[in-house]
């Protein structure tokens, strides 16, 4: 099974102390590089850093072809990323929580959790 996540659940998860619930239910889950930077700001907490810093075995990070797409414009790069990644690997699943994101993935034919 090949599953994709966006930066939010990921961060909120490591933020609930539950980010081990992925590797529980997948195995193993794809990231995109920009959700490795998004994870990584400065303004984001120091725990979610901290994990970004050193991942675990279960993440892989896999960096999307190029895609340019007018549809993706309004996404964040974490988003457009993610989608791009989700299609390129046809992955099982895609994990992103916002609404526009979700929208376009679903639109596109991803599976959206």
């Amino acid at each position: 099974m090949i599953v994709v996540a966006d930066t939010s659940p990921l961060n909120y998860l490591i933020l609930i102390g539950e980010i081990h619930l992925l590797h529980s239910l997948y195995g193993q889950v794809v990231i995109p590089p920009a959700v490795v930077v998004e994870l990584m700001h400065q303004q984001t907490p120091a725990s979610v850093r901290a994990w970004i810093d050193q991942p675990p075995e279960w993440l892989e990070i896999i960096c999307p072809a190029p895609l340019k797409d007018a549809a993706l414009e309004g996404l964040d790069e974490g988003e457009r990323e993610a989608i791009a990644l989700a299609e390129q690997l046809v992955a099982d699943q895609l994990i992103v929580d916002e609404v526009i994101g979700r929208r376009e993935a679903e639109r596109r034919g991803a599976v959206c959790q």
